[in-house]
């Protein structure tokens, strides 16, 4: 047996009742009936005269009853399209010090970015006074780092963002059209969007990822949706419509405002029409002096929509549909293209006969304003709406179900801001780091725990009618806590090798001053000093050896202190000298290193003073050099030798001699003579001369002594 749908199309000049039957994926027109509202019970698609309404509701119900003799229980209704609003926002979060995202992360994120929605949608001035729901949200994209990406789940970065689409409905708009049905015996059947009703019966899903606008041209709005991306991306709404063009004609002509409606559907059906204005003057006006005499106010109209479509869409999308009635107005369509730069074939206006899934009947309207009627009763089954209630946080809760409804749905509709349920981090604490401020972060806080009828749950699972949830903020993190292992790492110990003997060598730590170990817990304010290298002082220091790494050699000559550098006590760091603030490294030699003592010789070179003077002569046809010393030191009064070695702090004397010349009998002091071998008188010949005593002798002299 075929299932039977009633419908309603509740717009703004009429309503459209229509009964049809459902033979599985084929939908059949059994019969429709429209009564136009006796007074404004209506405006801009929102009831404001409930009871009014619910009269016409009535006599279509009651019509189509009688006719087809049945009783109608329940009905599939649309809200009106220009109630609603979208919003499309970006939520960032913080990540640098965040594990990696899994997907309970991800959907907190998309929750915070539709709760950033909502707020904006309600404080922005002209909605401040209305209650909006979000009636769902779409993903466009997921960035990380300023940059597209597939997913978020188990990424790690500095910043992950989301960019969502979402929609959003005022509760108003729903109660009253409920309370309306209640007022004529009917019962919610299902709910749907006017817009997405028309979409859907003239869109399939794989044709929404062109960029198309929908536009329905009714009596006193036209209503625009705008598909994309594989969804409806946005909404609006222009407060003109076809009674702008009937308004046109009732100044043009005289005529009150019926008779101007009733007058355009006819010149556009026929191309002619006589009117009798309020005068009682009669007249025929032809169709192109009608087109003449509408031009500025059909152009106002499409320049008006024009004008919305790039607003929501941000350029002239590919192609428009335009249905409802108005859509018929003349020469609309031609000017849209014009006003959006297409060309004229890209703008169309659809008629019944565009949707697949319906059987032609004779009896079938073809019209464009049969578009919606039709969507509603074929979307609100197959896209239904329902509502459910929810208890949340022990306050019940309505939701109307779009899609799938899930524990995020609740949370939204509770007006729960997801961001404070996450516990704060711990305490972090600040400590000085060898002179550096370094922040120690506590744990990160918990995300909130959620119970659905008692049994834990995540943001994403489905809920149902009469379901309980309870959701409760996150735990706290810890505060920071750390030990100096925890924080260094590590202690290093090198080996050092000083005279050929090994130490070892640790780390220093200290924590205020004082020594500590790698398990002391850290505070808040707390001053490390860690080295992990160690000088040459301070390894002097530690293994109390002596620090003077260079000790002077000194002696007192005539009371006047002389340091002899090149015979200093010296420490050296691998065979170069070493310096107390060098840095140490493992396997470092350091020896203490000294020169031999100095000689008598040492001293008197240091003082840049003559020792002695030197003839060099021929003794005998040999070589002789006679040396005679100029200077003698006293060391306590003893005579020192030039080759006797000085020690570190003696007190010495110099006493210069004369500098007289060289005499023949300084010979003596250099040569020894047997003279028990002499024969006679012993000859002196000097160059081949006699000589005496005391004849001064000169360089290269040639002395002969004959025994």
């Amino acid at each position: 047996m075929n299932e039977q749908l009633f419908a309603l199309d509740i717009g703004t000049r009429s309503v459209v009742g229509l009964l049809m039957e459902r033979d599985k994926n084929q939908y059949k027109l059994v019969d429709y009936y429209m009564i136009e509202h006796q007074e404004r019970s209506m405006l801009d698609g929102q009831i404001h005269n409930i009871v009014s309404v619910s009269k016409v509701i009535q006599q279509v119900k009651l019509q189509l009853e009688n006719k087809h003799n049945t009783v109608l229980h329940s009905v599939c209704v649309a809200a009106a399209g220009r109630a609603l609003k979208t919003k499309r926002i970006i939520s960032a979060k913080d990540i640098t010090q965040q594990p990696l995202m899994n997907q309970e992360d991800i959907l907190f994120l998309e929750l915070e970015a539709v709760q950033k929605a909502q707020y904006q949608l309600a404080t922005t001035e002209e909605e401040a006074s209305l209650d909006y729901y979000c009636v769902g949200y779409s993903v466009i994209q997921y960035s990380l780092d300023g940059e597209t990406i597939g997913s978020l789940i188990d990424q790690q970065g500095v910043e992950a963002e989301v960019e969502i689409i979402a929609t959003f409905l005022p509760k108003v708009v729903v109660e009253s059209l409920l309370s309306a049905l209640q007022r004529a015996d009917l019962e919610l059947e299902a709910l749907t969007l006017e817009p997405i009703a028309a979409i859907h019966v003239l869109m399939p899903p794989s044709m929404r990822r062109l960029n198309v606008a929908l536009v329905d041209i009714g009596a006193g709005t036209s209503d625009i949706a705008l598909t994309s991306e594989g969804t409806v991306t946005a909404y609006g709404m222009v407060p003109k419509a076809g009674d702008e063009i009937t308004e046109a004609i009732s100044d043009q002509y005289l005529l009150d405002f019926n008779q101007a409606e009733d007058f355009k559907k006819e010149i556009t059906l026929n191309k002619q029409a006589t009117v009798s204005d309020i005068l009682g003057f009669e007249q025929t006006i032809e169709f192109p002096d009608f087109i003449e005499q509408v031009a500025p106010a059909v152009e106002s109209l499409a320049g008006s929509i024009a004008e919305e479509i790039i607003q929501l869409n941000g350029t002239p999308p590919k192609a428009v549909m335009l249905v409802g009635g108005g859509s018929q107005t003349p020469e609309l369509a031609k000017r849209i293209a014009i006003k959006l730069n297409l060309p004229t074939n890209r703008v169309a206006i659809r008629g019944v006969d565009a949707i697949p899934f319906l059987s032609k009947q004779d009896n079938l309207p073809v019209g464009p304003e049969f578009i919606t009627p039709i969507g509603i009763a074929i979307a609100a089954k197959q896209n239904p709406v329902h509502y459910i209630s929810v208890t949340v946080n022990h306050r019940m809760i309505r939701l109307f179900e779009m899609k799938a409804l899930t524990v995020a749905d609740c949370l939204l509709a509770a007006g729960i801001n997801v961001k404070k349920l996450y516990g704060k981090p711990g305490m972090a604490a600040m400590v000085e780091y060898n002179d550096k401020v370094v922040t120690l972060p506590g744990t990160f806080g918990l995300a909130p725990t959620i119970q659905l009828n008692g049994m834990n749950a995540n943001v994403d699972d489905t809920i149902h009618n009469g379901d309980t949830l309870l959701i409760e903020k996150g735990k706290d993190g810890e505060p920071a806590q750390m030990t100096a292992g925890e924080f260094i790492g590590e202690l290093h110990t090198i080996t050092i090798f000083y005279n050929q003997s090994a130490y070892q060598v640790h780390a220093s730590l200290t924590i205020n001053g004082q020594a500590a170990g790698m398990d002391t817990y850290l505070h808040d304010g707390d001053k490390i000093a860690y080295r992990s290298q160690i000088s040459v002082a301070d390894f002097l220091h530690q293994f109390q050896i002596d620090n003077n790494i260079q000790q002077d050699f000194s002696v007192w000559v005539d009371d006047q202190k002389l340091v002899l550098e090149d015979f200093s006590k010296s420490l050296q760091l691998n065979k170069e000298q070493a310096q107390l603030k060098q840095s140490l490294k493992n396997g470092d030699q350091l020896v203490d290193y000294m020169y031999i003592e100095p000689t008598v010789n040492d001293l008197i070179s240091k003082l840049g003073v003559q020792a002695y003077r030197e003839l060099m002569i021929t003794y005998n046809h040999k070589p002789l050099t006679l040396r005679k010393e100029l200077v003698t030191v006293y060391r306590h009064g003893e005579v020192l030798a030039f080759d006797d070695v000085i020690s570190d702090q003696d007190k010495l004397q110099i006493k210069h001699s004369s500098t007289d010349p060289f005499i023949f009998q300084d010979i003596f002091r250099f040569i020894s003579l047997d003279l028990s071998q002499a024969k006679g008188r012993v000859e002196l010949i000097r160059n081949g001369n006699p000589a005496t005593f005391f004849e001064e002798l000169q360089p290269n002299d040639q002395i002969e002594i004959i025994l």
